[in-house]
């Protein structure tokens, strides 16, 4: 029996493909000289499919379309019918590319945060992504045991993590988060877990309308977090 060497290639195309909502904050000027803030939010899964508009339904696209000033460039995608923000990392990352390169969007300053599915979708793409994001914010979700959690979350421990859940929720229980936050300590993170005593699935609607989120999410910068490990 022989053996021979042999090579193979192959072209490949793919087309990524996101709807999504985008606001721009008060004072806001193309072209100026002002980088702002960003907040991806990735929604849960009573809103995937093909409608934008169920994207308005929670969170901070609902706080937006309410009136809501946010100092944030706020980016909300869409998932699409059936699948989960999870198959969709190379599109959330190549949409937040774009984002960036369009609009006056300070790179140091981006932040992640999501609720149900999303908060999976959240955990799950600042593990991939961890040196990109200055702060992470997952309300009721936690991490895919297929994806390797909660081992994998120490791959966070230099990402400030802020992560909400309610006492009451029979969806996505407590216990999820609580593992998340328990492996995140075990590695030296900088976590921190909010339980709403009285709260059920809907950990969302207050967690957002809390303004100490959003000043907490201003304190952390990327470059802070990279000149303290330089340390």
């Amino acid at each position: 029996m022989s053996q021979r060497a042999c090579t193979f290639e192959i072209q490949v195309t793919r087309t990524l493909r996101l709807s999504y909502l985008l606001s721009l904050p008060k004072g806001y000027r193309a072209g100026g000289k002002i980088k702002w803030p960003l907040i991806l939010f990735l929604h849960g899964a009573g809103e995937r499919g093909d409608d934008i508009e169920l994207v308005k339904k929670h969170g901070i696209p609902k706080m937006v379309e309410q009136g809501t000033d946010l100092p944030f460039i706020t980016l909300s995608p869409q998932c699409p019918q059936d699948t989960w923000w999870g198959t969709h990392t190379d599109a959330l990352s190549a949409l937040l590319d774009d984002v960036v390169a369009t609009y006056a969007v300070d790179t140091d300053r981006l932040y992640l945060t999501g609720l149900s599915m999303g908060g999976y979708g959240a955990w799950q793409f600042a593990a991939l992504y961890p040196q990109r994001f200055a702060a992470l914010a997952p309300i009721c979700g936690g991490g895919p045991w297929m994806y390797g959690f909660p081992d994998r979350v120490s791959v966070l421990k230099e990402v400030p993590v802020w992560v909400f859940h309610g006492a009451k929720d029979k969806t996505v229980p407590p216990s999820e988060s609580r593992r998340m936050v328990k492996a995140l300590k075990a590695c030296g993170g900088d976590v921190r877990l909010t339980i709403y005593p009285d709260a059920d699935h809907d950990s969302w609607t207050q967690t957002y309308a809390n303004p100490e989120l959003y000043e907490w999410f201003l304190q952390h910068t990327r470059k802070q977090r990279f000149e303290s490990s330089a340390k």
